[in-house]
């Protein structure tokens, strides 16, 4: 059987991406080699594991600007004899070369998010420059729906693919879901970064709101810490007292930290996809997420394992919030559709997704 020889360039081997990486490589009809740009990121402390046979540190540097990294490679790995590269980063000069000068040989698929929406004129400035060659390569491969919206219309003449992330889930699978004993305290769960972002502020402001109003829930933070001390002053003395903030964790403790909760909740004021998302409809929990996190389009079915809410309004988030409270019969029927949806998030399923768009391409020559 002919193997597809596929060459894929991405940041830094990040424990999702690996996990689509591992399972592609493992099948009998890819022959899958991955470099990365750097070996770690500074601002995602993840536990660095070693490399697999097929994974490659390119040499480089980085430096910044406008608040973002761009990479500069200083010896690019051998691409001609593949007949698919994937890019997932526009933010170095290899994926900038391969894009503008585009060298024969090869078909060339950019797989990536939603691009952030900019609002200062330097850095739209910057990302409508480094964007712009998207429009010469051969297909995008997008993560989730609602970057596949949005690259279809930027660019309408290229043929689009919807390829989100995909998850190992197994070690969350393994823990049942625990409802709440009538009576008891429901618990929210946030895990992120503690930033403006993530809309960690809207969040603890609508606990607050809900618990000053006599409703019993607890909120569990987990992540790094950043802005934490900032959004807590957005809520009351009463309700501070059953915010517990746990600090970061290692991604192997998180399924233990995920089944001490009941609900999964994140209000993001832009996510480009939000994998924790994917990690909690293993955990078999029911999600509230924001419509400014890519995950929540592809991964929340509206009333029947949660809901989503306007970016930024603490009035809908308490409110969604609420339905569980004053309905907690809701947590075991949403949790059990969020763990039934899990089973079709496989890395295995993403690989087959995968191999699909790609002979897909092959065909059309």
């Amino acid at each position: 059987m002919s193997r597809l020889k596929i060459g894929a360039i991405s940041v830094v081997p990040s424990p999702y991406q690996r996990d689509i990486f591992r399972a592609l490589a493992a099948r009998p009809d890819i022959d899958l080699n991955v470099y990365y740009l750097e070996k770690a990121a500074p601002d995602s402390p993840w536990p660095e594991l070693p490399l697999e046979p097929y994974e490659t540190i390119l040499p480089g540097r980085w430096f910044s600007i406008a608040n973002a990294r761009f990479h500069v490679v200083t010896r690019f790995p051998p691409l001609q004899d593949y007949r698919f590269v994937i890019l997932n980063s526009l933010t170095s000069t290899l994926a900038q070369s391969l894009m503008r000068f585009r060298p024969s040989g090869h078909r060339l698929l950019f797989w990536a998010e939603q691009l952030r929406p900019q609002t200062s004129f330097l850095r739209k400035s910057i990302q409508k420059h480094l964007a712009a060659p998207i429009g010469n390569t051969d297909a995008i491969i997008a993560i989730g729906s609602l970057a596949e919206s949005s690259y279809k219309r930027a660019f309408p003449q290229l043929t689009h693919f919807n390829i989100p992330y995909y998850c190992n889930l197994e070690s969350f699978f393994d823990r049942p879901a625990k409802p709440p004993a009538p009576g008891n305290e429901v618990t929210f769960l946030f895990c992120g970064q503690m930033i403006a972002r993530k809309g960690v502020d809207l969040l603890v402001a609508a606990f607050s709101r809900l618990v000053d109003r006599g409703l019993r829930a607890r909120l569990l933070l987990v992540g790094r810490r950043a802005d934490l001390d900032w959004a807590l002053t957005f809520c009351s003395e009463r309700s501070r007292h059953l915010i517990e903030y746990r600090g970061f964790s290692d991604p192997k403790c998180l399924p233990e930290l995920f089944s001490e909760a009941n609900v999964f909740v994140l209000p993001s004021r832009y996510d480009g996809w939000g994998v924790v998302v994917n990690q909690a409809l293993g955990a078999g929990l029911p999600l509230i997420c924001s419509d400014a996190v890519g995950a929540a389009f592809d991964l929340v079915q509206e009333n029947v394992n949660g809901f989503q809410v306007p970016a930024g309004s603490v009035d809908a988030l308490a409110g969604a919030m609420e339905v569980f409270l004053r309905n907690p019969e809701l947590l075991a029927k949403f949790g059990a559709a969020s763990r039934k949806l899990a089973k079709e998030w496989t890395p295995a399923h993403g690989a087959e997704k995968w191999v699909s768009a790609l002979k897909h391409l092959d065909q059309k020559g």
